[in-house]
């Protein structure tokens, strides 16, 4: 059953950290995604990172993926104008149900700029996939340092314009 009519977004708040923390940590997870934190146990670096993510001022967007109305990971655009981002985490318990498709859709419809990047992992199928379902196109390749799986890793450059 795909729960992708069922995802919605909102902002990220403090009460969210220890979820999000908890699943950014997952072994698995970080290897898929390959370009993580550098130490995922350290919480102190984590709040930290969220503290400037979540400060009034940020150019930040940050959501909260729910499917049904709980917690299933995150989104969100960052960087500078002409340069941003975009990223996301889907908790591995929603993996191959379309939700990182639909919270995808659903931060693009909330942020119109345009262009938007993204980058993924070569050999993270899944996440190539996703960003095609959404407009992107491979438009590059890069090779960088991946603390999720301490080795260099190609990654995939997508733009959407």
């Amino acid at each position: 059953m795909t729960a992708a009519g069922r995802v919605s977004l909102r902002p990220v708040g403090t009460g969210d950290l220890d979820y999000l923390f908890a699943v950014f940590r997952e072994p698995g997870a970080r290897r898929m995604a390959a370009f993580t934190a550098r130490d995922p146990d350290d919480r102190a670096a984590f709040d930290a990172h969220w503290a400037r993510l979540l400060d009034p001022s940020s150019p930040d967007v940050n959501r909260l993926v729910l499917v049904d109305g709980a917690p299933a990971g995150h989104a969100a655009v960052y960087g500078p104008p002409g340069e941003r981002e975009v990223t996301y985490w889907i908790d591995r318990a929603h993996w191959g149900r379309g939700v990182a498709t639909a919270a995808l859709a659903a931060l693009l419809d909330l942020v119109p700029e345009r262009p938007l990047h993204a980058r993924a992992a070569a050999d993270n199928a899944g996440s190539c996939r996703v960003l095609a379902k959404c407009g992107f196109a491979a438009t590059g390749r890069d090779r960088g340092w991946a603390h999720g799986r301490g080795e260099e890793v190609d990654e995939v450059v997508f733009t959407l314009g």
